[in-house]
């Protein structure tokens, strides 16, 4: 918190030392020396560096997952005027079934994917692609409680997690003291404005590393092996991450990057992630 190979062709890069973890990378049409694209920076301190190493109970008094439901009833004393939910427009273009967290300290007041502050009583969400400031219904399937949320943020980077809910939604959708829960996600069309791409613009994220040493390593040997790539090094709350822009952002690019890299260390699996 919420911004190139063509064929596959197997190399194993072997770390040592502390790392204890080995690199498979797909090369192929990556050496030659090219300009780089011109990407703006990962958002300082987001959501997008959250750690699958939190527990549930550590998740829950940090307020680190988020989900909302309509009308159920509020868990705080009063409800903030932020705390309104967006209205969507037309039906829904697209559902999904997955788990769903949600997040609150230490990400509070820190700048979202969007560039805005998030708001912890506000009915946001993070989502790892659907369009910046698509408006969905995010349905708890435990008790069928929902509630309508925009996509203010990228994430949830933690195993198999589809969506992270604001404060404020977990608490009207029942996810707040369980901690995670199975919801439906229905997207509606993304309200988009003049000059965006409607296809995106597409990034590999990997990690979190609790060492900045080792992300720095792989930031450096994945700079060698993806030449005409931007790749970015940064920090976030939960730990270090590295980021893969490739020239050619689109989807597709994005997701053959994330199948050629390996990385055998818990924790620090690649992720697709749109960046508009």
């Amino acid at each position: 918190m919420k911004h190139i190979v063509h064929s596959r062709r197997g190399r194993a890069v072997q770390y040592g030392g502390a790392f204890g973890w080995a690199l498979l990378f797909g090369l192929a049409g990556c050496h030659h020396k090219a300009a780089t694209a011109n990407y703006p920076p990962p958002p300082p301190l987001t959501s997008t560096a959250r750690s699958a190493s939190v527990s549930r109970s550590a998740q829950s008094s940090a307020g680190r997952q988020r989900s909302s439901e309509q009308g159920a009833p509020s868990e705080s004393a009063g409800t903030p005027s932020s705390a309104v939910q967006p209205v969507p427009h037309g039906k829904p273009v697209s559902s999904e079934v997955g788990l769903a967290s949600w997040y609150g300290p230490p990400y509070a007041n820190r700048k979202g994917a969007d560039g805005t502050v998030y708001d912890q009583n506000a009915m946001t969400a993070a989502h790892r692609t659907l369009p910046m400031g698509s408006i969905v219904r995010v349905t708890n399937l435990a008790n069928d409680q929902s509630v309508f949320v925009r996509i203010t943020d990228r994430g949830p980077f933690v195993g198999d997690r589809i969506i992270d809910l604001s404060l404020a939604a977990a608490k009207a959708t029942g996810v707040y003291r369980v901690g995670v829960a199975k919801v439906r996600v229905e997207a509606y069309a993304a309200p988009y404005h003049s000059g965006v791409d409607p296809a995106g613009r597409w990034c590999v994220q990997i990690g979190a590393f609790p060492d900045e040493a080792e992300a720095i390593k792989l930031k450096n040997n994945l700079m060698r092996h993806y030449a005409t790539a931007k790749v970015l090094e940064f920090a976030g709350p939960t730990g270090h991450w590295v980021r893969i822009n490739p020239q050619k952002p689109d989807e597709a690019t994005a997701n053959r990057i994330a199948n050629s890299i390996h990385i055998h260390k818990p924790g620090t699996q690649p992720y697709v992630v749109r960046l508009n």
